[in-house]
């Protein structure tokens, strides 16, 4: 019990690293916030950086939803896991080592826990997303069809339930945190994303 506390509080930690903030900080000595739409998720830093720093900053926030959500269901089962995967996702979202201000969306931090918990269901919602950025270029809506998908595909698959209700949350909470992308959706002043966005000096 005590190793399960454990493990959810250190993925919480992992999930708070910020490397939408750290790597163009060490790399470009320049502050993601100021850029873009201010967020520090991968999103941004593509927008910004091009994809020398928003691949990596991509892959590491999947990584930190996926090795802490694949650790809990291994050692706890799906309970652990779950509560593990969250935990990673509101570290993602509100960031200790930002002073608990706003951090990413959490759209590939859970798409790491979804692999870890239900990873052909996440593999469906990586379709998803990738079809749907092909044909609107707009990485915000990708994410939310995918987000919704979520659960219904862990249900299609047989996750346990408590891995659905999980995405369930996790989906509405994705949804929530793009309330302004769909404002802008449904106005008509969503940025597209360009290809090739150019680096900054």
């Amino acid at each position: 019990m005590i190793g399960d506390v454990v493990l959810v509080l250190a993925a919480y930690l992992v999930g708070s690293i910020p490397f939408g903030y750290v790597l163009p900080r060490l790399v470009r000595g320049d502050d993601i916030r100021r850029h873009g739409s201010g967020n520090v998720g991968a999103t941004n830093v593509w927008r910004v950086y091009g994809r020398s720093l928003g691949l990596p900053v991509a892959v590491l926030d999947v990584l930190k939803g996926l090795v802490p959500a694949a650790l809990g269901l291994r050692l706890g089962g799906d309970w652990v896991g779950v509560l593990a995967g969250a935990a990673a996702m509101l570290g993602h979202a509100r960031p200790l080592y930002l002073g608990f201000s706003k951090g990413g969306k959490m759209v590939a931090t859970a798409g790491g826990v979804a692999l870890a918990l239900a990873p052909l269901a996440a593999l469906g919602c990586a379709a998803i997303w990738i079809l749907a950025f092909a044909l609107t270029r707009y990485a915000s809506l990708a994410s939310m069809l995918a987000a919704a998908a979520l659960p219904v595909l862990c249900l299609a698959f047989g996750a346990s339930w408590p891995v659905v209700a999980f995405t369930a949350i996790a989906a509405v909470g994705v949804l929530a945190l793009h309330r302004q992308n769909v404002r802008r959706l449904l106005s008509g002043t969503e940025p597209r994303f360009a290809r090739g966005a150019p680096s900054r000096s």
